[in-house]
């Protein structure tokens, strides 16, 4: 198909498109609480709190309870335990990673978890605690996962592999998988469903990191594929349209990414860069940049930064007014005005790695990996709600629905 063609094909089925809601609606009838999902990362649980109001903790989920029998296959496998040491040294910091991302299913009875450390995906029961099913990723790493909009498949990332599982998520059958850029990261479906959106990072974890070596990086394209048969519908490498836009000092690792409500336009962050961009869909551009205030604190050496990143970790408000940045080498989050893209008073938090919408819409609920806690900030006012502890290095934090009444599994 001619580039033209295929351009307007897709620019013409994203503007017709709606946002999907980040999660499915529960089935009719099913009594079931929403609530939001953390991740602690390091210490492999996940915190469920109230998605609104005072985001009150309700109850904990042990995201590792086959922990011992993960590890012992992976001591008797050195190329595994090589990789396994190689997560806990690069992007671990020092600790495994056992949380990344987390959707639960429609009917609310299980949790479904991207865990980094044992390559593999899990559906975690959470009346019991137990495993329903676990699905090793291609390759030695499982990163960023994303829900269709009808709740019934989760795509994740592979990121040694370069691979993209979609899944059924009550099941944990494969329905399909796609090829992608270096180092699959950030996962997004849009048009209802129809489309599923993968962005490559390439390689974050060398100290190669001075622009003269941006060439080690790899391949950092996005991938957008046709979610029923999984074939390539397009692919965007925005080194050229960073280039075209006068900003070829800016890498083009896509981080995380935030759709307008029609889909038109879309906004993402990249390694090293404390800001973001715009990319109009339609006219395939980089339209706008943002570059927001650097922390006098924050050192400027790049390779000191966390996996590339300065600032990872952006929301939209429903109505697509408001932007929401986790700056996290910078230590502050805060609401941006999409029209203007003036930024509010900057709102200090402890390596913000993450920015999520509340369930009522109201607020953008960031993780404070380096404090342990999720902090609430207004999308009017720009201003702090409220903070509640969370554990171990917060990373993702998902809306959900639990049963009502719940408050945790009988068994951990």
């Amino acid at each position: 198909m001619p580039r033209t063609r295929l351009l307007g094909l897709l620019a013409t089925c994203v503007l017709v498109a709606t946002t999907a809601p980040a999660v499915a609606a529960p089935p009719a009838g099913t009594a079931l609480r929403e609530v939001m999902f953390v991740g602690n990362n390091w210490d492999g649980t996940a915190d469920v709190i109230a998605s609104s109001g005072d985001f009150a903790k309700i109850g904990r989920v042990n995201i590792i309870p086959d922990r011992q029998e993960r590890l012992w296959e992976i001591y008797l496998n050195p190329i595994k335990l090589a990789f396994f040491l190689g997560i806990r040294s690069g992007p671990g910091e020092g600790h495994d990673q056992f949380v990344d991302d987390m959707y639960t299913t429609p009917d609310g009875r299980a949790v479904v978890a991207s865990r980094p450390s044992f390559a593999d995906v899990v559906s975690i029961d959470l009346a019991t605690g137990r495993v329903n099913w676990r699905f090793p990723v291609s390759g030695f790493r499982s990163d960023h996962m994303a829900v269709s909009p009808d709740g019934r498949r989760v795509a994740v990332s592979a990121s040694t592999s370069n691979t993209v599982h979609v899944l059924d998520i009550e099941t944990g059958r494969q329905v399909g998988s796609f090829a992608t850029g270096d180092k699959p990261h950030e996962n997004v479906f849009t048009d209802g469903g129809r489309y599923l959106w993968n962005m490559s990072i390439g390689e974050v974890n060398t100290a190669l990191d001075d622009p003269a070596f941006d060439f080690t990086k790899g391949d950092r394209r996005v991938t957008v594929v046709d979610a029923a048969t999984f074939q390539q519908v397009k692919v965007i490498d925005m080194r050229p349209r960073l280039d075209a836009f006068g900003r070829s000092d800016l890498s083009d690792s896509v981080r995380p990414v935030a759709f307008t409500p029609d889909e038109s336009k879309l906004y993402f962050q990249v390694s090293f860069f404390n800001g973001f961009l715009e990319y109009d869909v339609a006219t395939d551009r980089v339209t706008r940049l943002k570059e927001l205030p650097k922390n006098p604190n924050t050192s400027e050496d790049r390779t000191t930064w966390v996996n590339d990143s300065r600032h990872h970790g952006m929301s939209m408000s429903p109505r697509g007014d408001k932007l929401c940045i986790a700056g996290t080498m910078d230590d502050y989050a805060v609401i941006v005005d999409r029209a203007t893209l003036r930024e509010g008073a900057l709102v200090p938090a402890s390596k913000p790695y993450w920015a999520t919408v509340s369930g009522d819409g109201r607020s953008c609920v960031i993780s404070e990996s380096g404090s342990d806690q999720v902090t609430a900030i207004d999308f009017a006012t720009g201003r702090k709600l409220v903070s509640v502890p969370v554990g171990d290095h917060p990373q993702r934090v998902r809306v959900g629905h639990v049963p009502t009444g719940w408050t945790g599994p009988s068994t951990s």
